[in-house]
């Protein structure tokens, strides 16, 4: 005896689900009811560097030239997840760091929220602050760079 599969597809949610891509800027999104599993997920090409945004002040284009890529750097704190990035635990509150701090290893830089959780981000090791990539409240891709610690 074969159990019959209903393949129909829900086209309403997929179009929810492609203007929830959308307005997140995110490139994939996975929705599932029991043994349905609806994924969406589009090419990004060129408005993926879009969301990276420098927050020091412009640098000289020889110290520019001279400095590795963010994703490349050895410092580069990276994106342990897909979600959308805060920089201090509550709206009101200070950031957990500012340009130009000394952050320790083990110490909270960010949140990454994730399907409605908050996961603190805690820096891989110890170094001064001396780029912020993303802005607070953008969504960020695995394995996106953040911040870079000198």
């Amino acid at each position: 005896m074969t159990k019959e599969i209903d393949l129909t597809v829900d086209a309403a949610l997929v179009r929810e689900l492609a203007e929830l891509l959308a307005e997140t800027g995110l490139t994939e999104i996975e929705y599932s009811v029991g043994e349905r599993r609806i994924r969406v997920a589009r090419n990004v090409t060129a408005a993926a560097p879009a969301l990276a945004i420098a927050a020091p002040p412009a640098t000289k284009p020889a110290e520019a030239a001279a400095s590795p890529a963010p994703a490349a750097h050895p410092g580069a704190v990276k994106a342990p997840m897909v979600g959308t990035i805060y920089f201090s635990p509550e709206p009101d509150a200070p950031p957990f760091v500012k340009l130009g701090d000394s952050v320790s290893e083990g110490q909270v830089v960010l949140i990454i929220e994730a399907m409605k959780v908050m996961n603190q981000i805690r820096s891989p090791r110890a170094g001064k602050l001396t780029q912020i990539l993303v802005a607070d409240g953008a969504p960020v891709e695995y394995g996106e760079p953040l911040l870079v610690l000198e």
